[in-house]
This record gives structure tokens, sequence and C-alpha cells, in this order.
């Protein structure tokens, strides 16, 4: 039997679906890296052990499925991710991940600037230190040395790529997230670059989504031996994670949103052409041949809970134990309120500089309000990114992914928060399924994949009411406090 894989490189793990034409999952695979933080406010990758994950989800397939044949593989990969490679095509360094902020304060003053407003609006990706951009202007200010020593600029996907087929190539999804392409002609932004002081030679090759690739034999041995199920197989290139979880979750229609929580969060709505914001509150990026995506990207989602379980409160039971907890308390948390912010924010805030802040605790409130109010809080900060997407395109109904979809009570707390219908997608990983759909296009096959439904979730007029005073209170709290940060 034939069967189509999507490979979604993530923040903390990669993940391959085996599906079959008709989008049944046949296998799964993942395998999971750490996150490095060497110094403060750094947050990498080491991109050999990335490309190590790759393989294994790979080969673990392979070997689930040894007598059917894999007719394509397509990529998803997170977005705004820098490594710097030498001349000798080896990394000068880690892959540094959208979560850093050394570039914080540069970023914060260029986009004050006449010159930062520019990026913004030829780009779409907001000024901020997740984005390349940003980290190749820190680079070259506070690392010159390893800023003139670089050869090529590229992403941990590109990474990837040049393994498997030796040469840098880049498609127009992510190369649209680094800040450096101009979004109308999908082609480096020749400002941009002269201002880095860079060449386009610096840079990969873009390529459209659907483009394919072949394992070349002859090139990484190892690499070559150790995928030979694979010897015929298509690679496709694909897309961003974002804008595959919009396409694999069926959010691409007019009145649709699409809405994940993994360990970040965000919310998009497809749009056919570039869109800026006049605040520069939101992002503009390219999904596949005439379709972007419009929205924003939160840097705490589900790493909240992580962090609060793990680190705060070193509870040693199930996560699902721990999620669980927040049962036993009311929508509102007993007016217990989190700004969510631990990890700095990317949207709606804009602020590398923001940290988190339990408000309003009293003696009544136990371990399962501190889980609650951390839970609401997250779906808080996506209600305000959606609020803004709002105001440019009326939306109907929200269609969820992510780690989050596993708890149906969160779920719930999203469709009461938004007051919206929220359909939870049959297949996990919307992001894999969007890649296999950008791989039919690309072998020109005939699509009868469903993404079927697997639950909705209606909202609660109650709760809505409830989640609404709470959402208001958290936009004042941070107002009266970011000058603290």
């Amino acid at each position: 039997m034939d069967y189509f894989i999507g490979i979604d490189i993530g923040t903390t793990s990669t993940k391959a679906v085996a599906f079959s034409s008709t989008g049944v999952v046949l296998a799964k695979q993942s395998s999971g890296y750490p996150i490095l933080h060497p110094q403060e406010n750094q947050s990498e990758q080491n991109p050999q052990e990335i490309l190590k994950a790759v393989i294994q989800c790979l080969t673990g397939i392979a070997k689930q499925l040894p007598h059917d044949v894999a007719v394509l593989i397509s990529f998803s990969a997170a977005m705004h991710s820098l490594i710097l490679m030498d001349v000798n095509d080896q990394p000068l360094t880690n892959c540094i991940i959208w979560a850093d902020n050394r570039a914080g304060e540069l970023a914060v003053a260029l986009k004050q600037t006449p010159q930062g407003e520019k990026y913004y609006h030829s780009t779409g990706v907001p000024i901020h230190a997740m984005s390349p951009l940003c980290k190749m202007f820190w680079f070259k200010k506070n690392e010159p040395l390893f800023f003139s020593k670089c050869s090529k600029f590229i992403g941990i996907k590109e990474f990837v790529f040049h393994r498997l087929f030796g040469k840098y190539i880049v498609d127009t999804a992510i190369a649209s997230a680094t800040g450096l392409l101009n979004s109308t002609e999908l082609q480096w932004e020749a400002d941009i670059l002269a201002d880095l002081g860079i060449e386009k030679n610096h840079l990969s090759t873009i390529v459209p989504c659907p483009h394919i690739e072949y394992l070349r034999t002859e090139i990484q041995s190892n690499t070559a031996e150790q995928l030979k199920a694979f010897k015929e197989t298509a690679f496709v290139v694909g897309s961003s994670d974002g804008a595959l979880a919009n396409l694999g979750s069926g959010a691409t229609a007019a009145g649709s949103m699409a809405v994940t929580i993994g360990t970040s969060s965000a919310a998009r709505v497809v749009t056919s052409q570039p869109i800026t914001d006049k605040s520069m509150r939101t992002f503009c990026y390219h999904l596949n041949g005439e379709q972007y995506i419009l929205g924003g990207a939160s840097s705490n989602g589900a790493i909240v809970i992580q962090w609060l379980k793990e680190q705060l409160l070193k509870d040693k039971t199930a996560y699902d134990e721990f999620i669980n907890l927040a049962t036993n308390v009311a929508a509102g948390s007993d007016k217990l309120l989190l700004l969510p912010y631990i990890l700095g924010e990317r949207a709606p805030l804009w602020n590398p500089d923001a940290r988190g802040v339990y408000f309003s605790l009293d003696i009544k409130h136990t371990t399962a309000h501190l889980v609650r109010a951390a839970m609401e809080s997250v779906v808080y900060n996506v209600y305000s990114i959606g609020k803004i997407l709002m105001e440019k395109s009326p939306v109907t109904t929200i269609y969820a992914n992510g780690g989050f979809t596993e708890s149906p009570l969160w779920v719930q707390m999203l469709a009461d928060t938004f007051n919206l219908p929220v359909n939870v997608i049959a297949v996990e990983e919307c992001s894999a399924l969007g890649a296999v759909m950008v791989g039919m296009q690309a072998l020109a096959l005939p699509y009868t994949m469903e993404i079927a439904v697997g639950k909705t979730y209606l909202p609660d007029q109650s709760n809505h009411q409830i989640y609404q005073r709470q959402c208001a209170k958290m936009e004042r709290l941070y107002e009266l406090v970011k000058a603290e940060f």
C-alpha cells in the first residue's frame, strides 16, 4: 500500500505521521531534544540532534510499515530559527530558536524607527527578537567575528535539507518569516540585505513550497544508508508549521480561524494577499501559492503549565492528572489571574521584557486554582490576538489543534472566551497533514483526504461573561506593571 509522510520539525520534538491516501493515520514516530539556555535570554538547540531526530522519525516509520511504499515525505518546520554556517558548511552557532531574546533591546529600539516600520510593512514580520533579521543585526553588532566568518545564514529546515540533498534551499513560507523576504514579490529584499551588509549568496535559494528533491546517494553516505528505504521517495520542501496547521485543520475558508496551543500558541486566519497592521501587532507570512496567513504568535502556551508543574510546584503526578486539577475550580479561578509571560512575549505585546505575575492570591487559593488560572491565562492571551484578527476579518468558527486539545476543559475555555464554536480536528498533527496536502499538490496527485472534525465545543454564555471580565483585568494589569519589567 502507498503511504504519505508529513514530518513536523518542532520546538521540542520532531514528529512524523504516515497517512493513507484517504487521510487515515497509519503510523507515528517522534523524537525529542532539549532547549539549551547558555546565557540569560538565550534559547538554542543543537542542529545535529534535530537532524538525528528527523532521521530517527523517518526510519521509525519505515520499520512500522516495512511492506508498504512511501510516495512522498513533505516537511513542516518551526519558523524564525537561525544558524550561522561557515565556508565548509559547518555550523558556527547552535540553532537559535524563536524563543531567544538576546536581540530584545535592539529590536525594541529598531521598532521605534522609520526603518523598522519600513521593514515590517515590506516583510510582514514584526520587529522582535524572535526574527532572524533582528538576530542577524545582533550578531553584526555583538559578535562581528562570527558574522564575518558566516558563509550562509539559514534556518533548521535548510540545515536538514543541506544534509539530505547537498544544497541550500528554502521554501517561500519559511523565508517569509525571516524578516528578509519581500512579502509581495517573495524574493529577498535588497534594501534589507544592504543594511545588513550581506549578499543574496549568503542566503538559501528560494523555492516554492511544492518543490521536490530526491536523496543523493553520493553525499552524506551514512545518512543515505539510514534512509535507504526512501531512495525512490519524493521529498517535498513544504511550508511552515503555523501555515500548515491552518491547511491541515481546514481553517482556510472565510470566517474560520485556527488556534494552536502547543509549547507556544497562535491564532491565524488565511488571506489571499499580504496584509500588515498599522500598529505592527500582527504577522503576515506566506502559506503556499496565493495564500497567506495573518495572525499572531505568543511565546507562552503549554510551556506555562510545564513550568508551573515542574519548576514552581515540583509536582510529580502525570501531566493529565495535573491538568485535571483545574476541574475542581469554577471559571475565573475565584479572581486569581496570571500574566503568563514567562518567556517574554511576542503577540500581542511584542515585549521581550514582559514577565509572569500571579495576581490577587489569597488564602483560599489552592494548587488547583494555580493550575486553572494558568490554563485560562494562555487562552486569554490567544483571545487578545484573536480580537485583532477579528477586527480585520469576521470569524464564525475556530479550528483548534495542538496538544491542548487533549484536555476537553481547556478547549471549552477557548470556546467560552471567544464565544464561538470550536472544532477539534480528529487528526492531532494538523501541520503534518497540511504538509502531506502540499506534497500531493507537488506530485499532482488527486486529493482524496478528508479533514474530519472529532468534536465541536459550543460556548457557555455565563462563563463567557466571567472570562470577558478577566481578560479586561489582564490587559489593565499588564499596562499597570509593564514599566516595572
